[in-house]
């Protein structure tokens, strides 16, 4: 009962984050999934496969629904999404075939690495907490950027939010509107690496509640709760101020860095 009651907080907090944070639910599922395979000691060896993959089927739904939320509220801007979509999804093929080739520690050394990363670029580079002038999407951000973050985000299954997030704050775009276009851009990185998961772990895992590396019974109940806390989030939470919301961003990467590492 208690690992029921802790699934259904997570997926609260991950509605909330995705429509704040645009984080689509890979974000807090990871290290949430991670730890409690992990605690349970079934299928050893798999635990961070097994959140990833989770992580990625939990967006599909989570990005999607709060996609349509922030198009029904005008802050989703064509401009933030056309340019990287096509080749964020072409990145997530690859970083899915990468995961199959590495061990669950690798993955999870990675994560940590990639989170740690993304907090000083944030705090030690200019542009994200102060917002710049706006500027265009470069050619080289498009086709060099944007399979790199499809591949990433996939390998480690963070949906991209935390690399597009700050790449359009460095754009210009204040971060209600970076928050919005993260949760599209999270699709394409879901449905993918969530197809590629289902089939690469097809043979690996054994059991009614797996399909290849995806926990049927944890993804259920975190998306139940993921979309009760989206409603929550978009009709009872307060509007954040622009600087203070990018300040709360880089306060979350910390907390979740240090959630994983310990």
């Amino acid at each position: 009962m208690t690992d029921i009651l802790l699934v259904l907080f997570a997926g609260f907090f991950t509605g909330v984050t995705t429509i704040m944070f645009g984080f689509g639910g890979g974000f807090v599922v990871v290290p949430f999934v991670y730890h409690l395979i992990s605690a349970s000691g079934e299928q050893p060896g798999q635990a961070m496969h097994i959140a990833v993959a989770t992580s990625a089927a939990v967006m599909i739904l989570n990005a999607g629904y709060a996609t349509l939320t922030h198009w029904r509220s005008g802050n989703l801007q064509p401009e933030t999404v056309t340019p990287l979509i096509f080749y964020i999804g072409i990145g997530a093929a690859f970083g899915a075939l990468v995961s199959s080739l590495l061990a669950d520690e690798a993955i999870r050394l990675l994560f940590v690495i990639y989170m740690a990363a993304s907090i000083a670029d944030c705090l030690l580079r200019r542009g994200f907490l102060v917002k710049p002038a706006r500027a265009e999407l470069s050619a080289a951000t498009r086709w060099v950027g944007g399979p790199l973050i499809g591949m990433v985000a996939t390998l480690l299954g963070v949906g991209g939010s935390v690399m597009t997030v700050p790449l359009l704050r460095r754009h210009g775009y204040d971060m209600k509107h970076c928050v919005s276009a993260a949760n599209p851009l999270s699709l394409p990185v879901a449905v993918i690496g969530a197809l590629m998961y289902v089939a690469l772990g097809w043979r690996e895992m054994a059991g009614p509640q797996y399909l290849g590396y995806v926990n049927l019974g944890i993804l259920g109940l975190l998306v139940a709760a993921g979309m009760a806390g989206i409603v929550f989030a978009r009709r009872w939470l307060p509007r954040v101020d622009d600087a203070l919301h990018a300040k709360i961003y880089v306060l979350l990467l910390i907390a979740v860095t240090l959630a994983i590492s310990l």
